[in-house]
């Protein structure tokens, strides 16, 4: 058990790096693991929002000690948010951790692939 939360806290920090770097959040690194470690889906998608939430809350400030955050589109981006996050819970319940597998990775190839491609 020791080195499990050993291993969660080293991965907490290179997550912290990499969402605070990249603005992805972490979820994309976090969720994974914690598939692989064995939670379900939804446990490991539930969990990683709570981590999220301290790890973004710390990145904000750090970022705005270098003035990077606009705080009008971030307002209209979590308002939005805010119901796109109770109905993605409900859809989630009736996804199999296998089938949830399948459709992360292929939102995160779609990504990545955009990203790589993208001229700007």
């Amino acid at each position: 058990m020791a080195l499990t939360y050993a291993l969660l806290l080293f991965s907490g920090l290179f997550i912290g790096i990499a969402a605070s770097f990249t603005g992805l959040g972490g979820g994309f690194l976090m969720v994974p693991l914690l598939i692989a470690l064995g939670y379900t889906a939804q446990k490991a998608v539930g969990t990683s929002f709570l981590a999220i939430l301290i790890i973004s809350v710390s990145a904000v400030f750090a970022h705005s000690k270098f003035s990077n955050v606009d705080y009008k589109i971030a307002i209209a981006l979590g308002l939005g948010g805010i119901i796109g996050a109770q109905i993605g819970p409900h859809l989630l319940e009736h996804v199999s951790t296998a089938n949830f597998k399948k459709i992360f990775s292929f939102i995160l190839i779609a990504f990545a692939g955009y990203l790589f491609f993208s001229k700007s």
